[in-house]
C-alpha cells in the first residue's frame, strides 16, 4: 500500500465470511462481522476494522461539518471521572445512575468512566465564564462513552462501550438557548438526510424532565428499533410512548386518528438543561446589571455507531450491505477478470480523479467470488473489466442499489460515479 488512498484488496488484512457468529443476533452486526467492518470483542463492545472505521470516520465528518456550522468549538474530554464531581448532582449514586463502570486508582481513590459528561464539562469551563461578554458559546467533542448495559443485543445500535458526539451550549438566557437549539435541531435534519435516512427519520416529541415542556429525539423508523413512536407523516414529527397521551397529542395540535404506531430506533436526542448544571456546579455570569446569574445549559447527542448500524439495518439486503455514496468506505469497487495491466491503469486514473476506490486485485479468486465479496462490502457502484468490456473499450458499471447495469467508457463511468 504506498499511501492511505491507496486500497487493493490483497493488501486488506480483513476478510469476508461465509456465516456470521452464532451468538449475534441482530442484522446489523451479522453483516458487519461478516463483511470484516468490526470485530466483536465481547457483548455490546466492537472493535472498527479499516472498512468499517472509514464509514465511521465519514459519519464523523459529515457531523462534525454540521457542529461546525453551528459554532460550536472541537474539544476532547477524559473518560476518566472524579467522584467529588458527580456527588455533586448525585448522579454519582448507582440508585439514580445504573450504567456506570467504577474503578479506582492504586491508592483506592474512585473513578467512573464517563457515560455522559454533562458535570464535566460545566466544571472545565468555569474558569472561562466570567462576565455576559464570555456568553454564548458551544463546545462538542467526539468521545468514548462507557455505559453498563443490563442489555446488549442490538449490535452497534446499543454498545457498552461507543463514540457519541456530545455537544453542550451555554446562553444568558432561556431566549438564548432556544435560538441555538433551534438551528441544533436543523442541523440534526441535515445530518441525517446526508447519512441516506432523513426520510425515515422524525422529530419526535419526548419527555423533558424538569427544564422544559419537551424534549425532542430524532427517531428512525426501524424493525430493530428498541421504541415504539406515534407518527404523523404529514407534518413529519412524532410523540413517544412514554408521552403519549390525549393531552400531549392536544398540546401539539395534532389528530390521534392520524397518528400511526411505529417501531423506531433513536438516533439522536436534544435537551434544554436550564440552569439544573450550573447552578449545582456554580457556573455563573454577572450580567449587565452587575448581578449574579446562573448560566442557561442544553445538550445534543448523536451516536456515530449507531447512525451506522441503523443504515445497515434499513439499505442492506439478501446480498449484503448497500451504502449511501456519502458514507460509503469507497465509492467504488474496481474488479478485473483477467487484464491486469488496463486494471492498474484504470485504478489510478480513478484514484487521479479524486474516486474513492477499492480494486480487488486478488489472483486465484473465481469471477463468482469476486462478485458476491462486492455485493457484500456493498459500494455503491461495482466497476468490471473482462474480455466482454474489453471487446467494447469501456467497463461495466453496475449500481449497487438499484442493479442498473450499462458498460460505458472509462470517462464515462468517472462521470458516473461522481454524479
Amino acid at each position: 500500500m504506498n499511501d492511505a488512498k491507496d486500497m487493493r484488496q490483497s493488501h486488506l488484512f480483513t476478510k469476508t465470511q461465509k456465516f456470521a457468529p452464532k451468538d449475534e443476533v441482530s442484522k446489523n452486526a451479522q453483516l458487519l462481522i461478516r463483511t470484516g467492518f468490526v470485530h466483536k470483542e465481547m457483548a455490546g463492545v466492537y472493535a472498527f476494522l479499516p472498512l468499517g472505521w472509514r464509514v465511521m470516520n465519514k459519519i464523523m465528518d459529515i457531523i462534525r461539518e454540521e457542529m461546525n456550522a453551528l459554532g460550536a468549538q472541537e474539544i476532547q474530554m477524559t473518560a476518566l471521572q472524579r467522584k467529588e464531581l458527580w456527588e455533586t448532582t448525585g448522579r454519582w449514586d448507582d440508585a439514580k445512575v445504573d450504567v456506570w463502570f467504577k474503578t479506582a486508582l492504586k491508592n483506592g481513590t474512585p473513578l467512573g468512566l464517563g457515560f455522559t459528561h454533562e458535570e464535566a464539562i460545566t466544571a472545565m469551563v468555569k474558569p472561562f465564564v466570567t462576565s455576559h461578554r464570555s456568553l454564548p458559546f458551544s463546545a462538542y467533542q467526539f468521545q468514548t462513552k462507557f455505559r453498563n448495559e443490563t442489555r446488549a443485543k442490538s449490535g452497534i445500535m446499543r454498545s457498552r462501550e461507543f463514540i457519541m458526539k456530545d455537544l453542550y451550549s451555554f446562553s444568558r438566557d432561556v431566549i438564548e438557548h432556544k435560538a441555538f437549539y433551534e438551528k441544533a435541531q436543523a442541523a440534526y435534519e441535515r445530518i441525517f438526510q446526508r447519512v441516506g435516512i432523513g426520510a425515515q427519520t422524525y422529530k419526535t416529541f419526548a419527555s423533558g424532565g424538569t427544564f422544559s415542556k419537551y424534549s425532542h429525539e430524532y427517531q428512525t423508523v426501524c424493525d430493530a428499533g428498541e421504541d415504539i413512536i406515534y407518527v404523523d407523516e404529514k407534518r413529519r414529527i412524532a410523540i413517544n410512548e412514554e408521552v403519549y397521551t390525549d393531552d400531549v397529542i392536544a398540546d401539539l395540535g395534532l389528530v390521534k386518528e392520524e397518528l400511526v404506531q411505529k417501531k423506531a430506533a433513536e438516533v439522536g436526542n436534544i435537551f434544554s438543561l436550564g440552569t439544573k448544571f450550573s447552578d449545582a456546579l456554580g457556573l455563573i455570569f454577572r450580567d449587565d446589571d452587575g448581578e449574579n446569574k446562573s448560566v442557561v445549559m442544553g445538550s445534543y447527542g448523536i451516536g456515530p455507531a449507531r447512525l451506522m448500524g441503523v443504515v445497515v439495518e434499513l439499505l442492506s439486503d439478501e446480498r449484503g450491505l448497500i451504502w449511501p455514496q456519502s458514507i460509503a468506505p469507497y465509492q467504488a469497487h474496481l474488479i478485473n477478470i483477467g487484464h491486469n495491466d488496463e486494471a492498474e491503469e484504470f485504478y489510478i486514473l480513478l484514484r487521479t480523479a479524486g474516486i474513492d476506490v477499492l480494486w480487488d486485485d486478488r489472483k486465484n479468486v473465481r469471477p463468482g467470488e469476486k462478485f458476491a465479496d462486492a455485493d457484500l462490502i456493498g459500494c455503491p457502484w461495482r466497476v468490471v473489466l473482462s474480455d466482454k468490456t474489453h471487446e467494447y473499450g469501456g467497463v461495466e458499471l453496475t449500481h449497487r442499489r438499484t442493479g442498473e447495469q450499462t458498460i460505458v467508457s472509462i470517462h464515462g463511468a468517472i462521470t458516473m460515479i461522481h454524479q
